[in-house]
């Protein structure tokens, strides 16, 4: 069984826990283990974190006041997507794509010099780095086009045993 829903949400705060609660009862109803619930909702925190401090308009007096959150459980996977409508991700930062748990990190082609990790004294910079610790795959880069940021991150899922939606 497949469950997916998309939420466009303001550039406020308040959207980010609205977000957070939406998937952790998502994937509570279906069954997924609550500790790859939690670190799934960790690192949407993150993401709709960034769409909101960083996702203005890339223009001056362009509207900028929305960000677009969606969610794919299907089959072993939970997929996530957050697009913001802002200046996107600077120049040498984008594209990056990174797996774990012992699959090989690899970096998509791109003249961009590699992103740099933040320091432990850095105010920002560190919610990327969690993400990419928390999901099994992470992908950002920029919006062709239209401008903007996209980061999607997945996660193989595990489930509680008395789990509705694991197909037998």
């Amino acid at each position: 069984m497949s469950i997916w829903w998309s939420l466009h949400l303001r550039r406020e705060a308040a959207s980010v826990p609205l977000a957070r609660r939406l998937l952790m009862g998502t994937m509570e109803s279906a069954g997924v283990h609550p500790d790859v619930s939690y670190e799934l909702s960790l690192a949407l925190t993150e993401a709709c974190a960034n769409a909101v401090e960083h996702g203005g308009a890339a223009t001056p007096g362009a509207p900028g006041g929305a960000y677009r959150v969606t969610a794919y459980l299907d089959g072993e996977t939970c997929r996530i997507e957050v697009a913001d409508s802002g200046p996107g991700f600077p120049p040498g930062r984008v594209r990056m794509s990174a797996r774990r748990r012992g699959r090989r990190r690899t970096r998509r082609p791109s003249r961009a010099p590699k992103s740099v990790t933040p320091s432990e004294t850095a105010e920002s910079g560190r919610g990327l780095c969690l993400i990419r610790e928390l999901a099994d795959h992470v992908d950002f880069g920029n919006k062709p086009g239209r401008g903007g940021a996209v980061i999607s991150f997945d996660k193989v899922l595990k489930w509680r045993e008395d789990a509705p939606l694991v197909s037998a």
